[in-house]
């Protein structure tokens, strides 16, 4: 393993705000991460806005980057590859195979893959045949995964409306093939009103960090709690650290976004939160 982490991100990228890889590489980077950020699309902004100008970059011309990066010696650098939003099964295709292919360079190297497909109350936004991609033969490749209350209810075919059932299902998931899974919103009946949880699961027990439930969504929040929770358990080798001080980043985050007023994250203005988070929660052991 080098002496500074480094992450191959194969994401999205905006030139306007922040979401995929343009919610990711800089955070990491503040974190003293190394990113080699590989792109699958480039558009002017998200696509929430409605309307939006740019290239989705075509399989082949992925793959083509990833292969220049291996050309040149860097792949056995690589501690891990993390993944978001994908676009297509051609694309997805891309990400198994470098994935596989920095395991041959680095057997060491681990996949962190954020199984992006819907949320709650907007139900799937991906296109046909993505979920069951992620599903079947993305899940199961990964070492870590990062879904959201509504991912993991899809992946597992189990409710969450408990704390018990959360577990249940982030077990279920477990057997799928990923080790660690970070649930990265949970809301449960036994939930304090006005508050939200990040709950983490591995081998070795579970844990969750309540935070205040702020008022409004966030495009790229989910990408920046995957890149950040990544970091963190390659830094700390504890996922009780890790979910910890991601749930303290991304509510500093999140909480300066809100007070500026501005629609899109403020990973700059913010950025002090990156390394040294305002507030700091208490992480509960749950088994």
């Amino acid at each position: 393993m080098s002496a500074v982490t480094v992450i191959l991100s194969i994401q999205s990228s905006v030139a306007y705000g922040h979401v995929g890889n343009s919610a990711a590489t800089f955070p990491l980077m503040r974190m003293g991460v190394e990113v080699y950020p590989v792109l699958t699309v480039h558009f002017s902004n998200h696509t929430g806005y409605g309307d939006w100008r740019g290239p989705l970059l075509a399989a082949v011309d992925i793959a083509d980057v990833i292969k220049g990066i291996d050309e040149r010696g860097a792949l056995e650098h690589c501690d891990a590859v993390l993944s978001g939003y994908q676009g297509g099964e051609d694309v997805g295709a891309v990400i198994l195979d470098a994935v596989e292919l920095v395991r041959i360079r680095n057997p060491d190297a681990v996949y962190c893959c954020d199984p992006v497909m819907g949320d709650v109350g907007l139900g799937f936004f991906v296109r046909p045949g993505i979920p069951e991609l992620m599903r079947d033969r993305i899940v199961p490749a990964a070492q870590i995964i990062t879904p959201n209350q509504f991912e993991l209810e899809y992946l597992t075919g189990r409710s969450t409306s408990t704390v018990a059932e959360v577990l249940a299902a982030a077990d279920a998931v477990r057997e799928l093939g990923p080790q660690t899974v970070l649930i990265t919103s949970v809301v449960h009946d036994a939930a304090l009103a006005g508050t939200i949880d990040m709950v983490a699961v591995a081998g070795e027990g579970a844990w969750s960090v309540t935070t205040p439930l702020l008022p409004r969504t966030f495009t790229g929040a989910g990408d920046l709690t995957s890149a950040t929770f990544l970091a963190h358990l390659l830094s700390s080798g504890s996922v009780e650290i890790a979910v910890e001080r991601t749930a303290a980043i991304v509510y500093g985050v999140l909480k300066a976004t809100v007070d500026s007023g501005q629609s899109e994250l403020q990973l700059v203005a913010a950025q002090s939160e990156l390394v040294e988070p305002s507030n700091t929660f208490p992480v509960i052991r749950l088994r």
